[in-house]
């Protein structure tokens, strides 16, 4: 009987061990463009990184941030079956390069520089509470994004923190509205937790910088080099539709926009500064920004 319960226990450990393993790999799995050439790069932007030894968290995300310049732009490079975590550096969008130059940013600021540790990093930022769970858990919504990673601390959002802002209610559904523009929302179990995920929005009360606020100097100098800002829509039912990151020659400098630019094809530092970059375009009608914390 004892000799049973011995092989009984064995194969149980053997199980839980493989299983184990199983969870492991599935937190650790990633779709790269070219796994080879791609972790080398990004082991090699670490090093550099950390030999730049840079003295914030923003500026960290600035350094990065000026590393993709020239990348070529690429929409729709996260959508695929199944849902698991897709790391590009070879080609990028708005949301993704700023992603990206966060997820490395914050593994510079840990003291580490592998590519593993920035997989983990972009997923932490990527995912609702840092874990892959098919397509809902993508935080598609930047006020999703927003709140879910400031209540685990990855970031702060700054944008009360400024010499002047102001709020703005929306209701945020979208995705669910143009459900035939998703094409994993034709999955009805996919369709349903979005649908939750809104729930969620509704009259969703947020800070933001009217564009007529960045004519006080006062505001433009607040700016960090390296802070996040999402450009803020007029549309009643989504609340963000561009992203990028300031970039400023000194502390007291003009800031600037440097984004993955889908007219012009890469990522780039725009011609003018921030709040000629906003009025260029009316559906935008200010920006939040975020911060790296430490």
């Amino acid at each position: 009987m004892t000799f049973f319960r011995s092989i009984i226990c064995r194969l149980l450990s053997v199980a839980l061990a493989v299983s184990a393993v199983a969870t492991a790999a599935a937190q650790t799995e990633a779709r790269f463009g070219c796994e080879a050439t791609d972790t080398t790069f990004i082991s090699e932007l670490l090093d550099r990184g950390a030999a730049a030894k840079p003295a914030s968290p923003e500026a960290a995300v600035a350094f990065y941030g000026r590393s993709f310049i020239g990348t070529p732009y690429a929409a729709h490079t996260l959508e695929g079956e199944p849902e698991i975590l897709t790391v590009r550096v070879d080609s990028l969008d708005c949301t993704t390069f700023v992603e990206t130059c966060m997820a490395l940013a914050y593994t510079t600021m840990e003291g580490r520089s592998s590519w593993r540790d920035f997989v983990y990093n972009l997923r932490r930022l990527r995912y609702r509470g840092g874990e892959v769970d098919g397509y809902p858990s993508r935080l598609h919504y930047i006020c999703d994004w927003a709140v879910d990673n400031r209540h685990r601390g990855n970031f702060t959002d700054a944008t009360d923190r400024f010499p002047r802002y102001s709020y703005v209610t929306r209701t945020i559904d979208f995705m669910s509205r143009h459900r035939d523009a998703y094409p994993a929302l034709k999955d009805s179990a996919n369709y349903a937790r979005i649908r939750a995920v809104e729930s969620g929005y509704s009259l969703h009360r947020f800070p933001y910088l009217k564009t007529a606020d960045l004519n006080d100097k006062e505001v433009r100098r607040a700016f960090r080099d390296g802070d996040v800002i999402a450009l803020v829509s007029n549309l009643k039912d989504l609340d963000v539709t561009h992203m990028g990151m300031v970039v400023k020659d000194s502390p007291t400098a003009e800031p600037y926009v440097l984004h993955a630019s889908q007219s012009h094809g890469k990522v780039e530092i725009s011609q003018q500064p921030l709040a000629d970059f906003l009025r260029r375009n009316r559906q935008w009608i200010g920006v939040r920004v975020f911060r790296l914390t430490n």
